[in-house]
């Protein structure tokens, strides 16, 4: 089985003890790629180094996180665009997005910085990598005066509805980010996710957060992706192989054309 784990917070503190162990299991998990997105400049930069650790596998991304935006945000961002200027190993613009869920304190901030954010998904033609709690009319309305050149992305950690899923599908070549959240007793997720396109779907762990049963309330790592894999198959009614393939194949299409071992 080969899958892909496309998002995983490596640069973590939680990983900094185990991390070659932590890589070592997703490998014999059959995790054959791991995405790594940022949540500022400085988890870019560690991000970055951990795929110069392991070329070919980790992959880096770069964004500022909603969370993390605050008054300087202007500075923080012309700091961190210098880095997509040239050659560079990033492979979306990420972590990035709308969360309102605790306050709206730096709302106007925070849809500022994510629309400049997407002007760089444009302008350099890599993909979103979509945080959005609590902000997805905000979410959609700034998506849409873009539609037309978006490259695509991820809207991760989907865990809404029907209705909102078909909102974000609205947009070509992006898919749903799903992970531990579906192997939650009261997710409704296995209800939802059978009027989703198998092909609007990639896997992730958003690790160290979201562990699926029956690793729940553990460190989340990318070997516990199986599980994810299996619940799944179950929803869709399909094998694990034709999960793992789509999936892969979808986050290739998405996140760029990654050459998958065998």
């Amino acid at each position: 089985m080969n899958i892909i784990d496309t998002h995983i917070h490596l640069d973590a503190d939680d990983y900094r003890e185990d991390l070659p162990q932590v890589i070592s299991r997703a490998q014999a998990a059959g995790v054959t790629r791991i995405f790594i997105p940022a949540i500022d400049e400085k988890s870019a930069i560690a991000a970055q180094e951990i795929a110069r650790c392991y070329p070919s596998y980790a992959y880096p991304m770069l964004g500022l996180h909603p969370e993390e935006v605050k008054a300087d945000f202007q500075e923080v961002l012309a700091t961190m665009k210098r880095h997509l200027l040239g050659p560079h190993p990033f492979i979306a613009v990420g972590e990035v997005g709308l969360d309102f869920y605790w306050s709206r304190d730096f709302e106007r901030e925070q849809l500022v910085a994510f629309e400049e954010q997407v002007g760089w998904s444009i302008e350099h033609r890599l993909p979103l990598m979509i945080h959005c709690r609590k902000g997805q009319n905000e979410m959609v309305h700034i998506l849409k005066q873009y539609e037309k050149d978006l490259p695509g992305g991820v809207f991760h950690c989907f865990t809404g509805n029907e209705k909102e899923a078909e909102a974000f599908l609205q947009f070509d070549n992006f898919v749903l980010g799903i992970g531990g959240v579906l192997t939650f007793k009261k997710s409704h997720l296995p209800e939802v996710l059978p009027h989703v396109p198998l092909s609007r779907i990639v896997l992730e762990t958003d690790g160290p957060y979201m562990a699926p049963v029956p690793m729940r309330g553990k460190r989340n790592e990318s070997a516990f992706l199986v599980y994810v894999v299996q619940k799944m198959a179950d929803v869709y009614g399909i094998s694990i192989e034709e999960i793992a393939r789509q999936t892969t194949e979808n986050a290739q299409r998405v996140l760029g054309q990654l050459t998958i071992e065998n």
